[in-house]
């Protein structure tokens, strides 16, 4: 299983770092089984993110062909709307964090979007996404209909593109993988390692790494619910 996991200007680092630790720990433990790499849709890069001016390096390109899995990261600044800043805080030549809207908007302007839906018509590549990343490919145009959570904080934003937006910690619509707020990056990557190389070696990656998955795996298998 041959994960790619994608840089945009202004990630979450948290987002991108958390998943690759798992996912990296997981090709350990299965003897190469799982292989991971940070992409970049430009090509091999350094790419500034969003918190601090941390910086990851981009080793490759985008590449769906290449790839069983591509993972997209959210993106990591102010949280709200632009207008929103007072004014007093908008000082020239004053340095701010960009609203997280603002940076996941920009991806659109970019070639993601379009490496992105080759990655969503391939039945032979799973598309997971991370917090923000749900946004993304949602503002895309690529998760209508499809069932997708994201930070609680942009689940009305996911439901007005379209998509059906399930407020759990990750939500499984077959080959779309979603996780919610960024700590989620940990248990999407379990999520993953389950599904691929299988549940001994997710168990043995959550031991290691002393971390006990949280909330409910959603997915629309099995009977719905009655009214509670």
């Amino acid at each position: 299983m041959h994960v790619q996991i994608v840089l945009f200007d202004g990630f979450d680092p948290l987002d991108v770092v958390a998943p690759y630790e798992v996912l990296y720990a997981g090709g350990t433990a299965s003897d190469g089984a799982v292989t991971v790499e940070l992409v970049s849709a430009e090509g091999p890069r350094e790419v500034v993110g969003g918190t601090g001016g941390l910086a990851l390096r981009a080793t490759a390109a985008l590449d769906p062909e290449r790839a069983d899995v591509v993972l997209v990261p959210g993106a990591s600044g102010r949280v709200g709307e632009p207008g929103e800043v007072p004014e007093e805080e908008a000082g020239a030549g004053e340095r701010r964090d960009e609203f997280v809207p603002v940076l996941l908007a920009r991806t659109l302007t970019t070639g993601l979007p379009a490496l992105l839906k080759r990655a969503m018509d391939d039945p032979e590549v799973t598309v997971a996404a991370v917090c923000g990343g749900s946004l993304v490919l949602a503002m895309a145009g690529l998760l209508e209909g499809r069932h997708a959570t994201t930070h609680h904080l942009g689940l009305d934003m996911l439901d007005a593109t379209g998509a059906r937006a399930i407020r759990a910690r990750v939500v499984d619509d077959g080959d779309l993988i979603t996780g919610a707020g960024a700590t989620s990056g940990l248990d999407l990557g379990l999520y993953l390692l389950e599904r691929g190389p299988g549940p001994r070696i997710a168990h043995a990656v959550e031991e290691l790494f002393a971390h006990e998955r949280r909330g409910t795996v959603w997915s629309a298998r099995g009977p719905a619910p009655a009214a509670l």
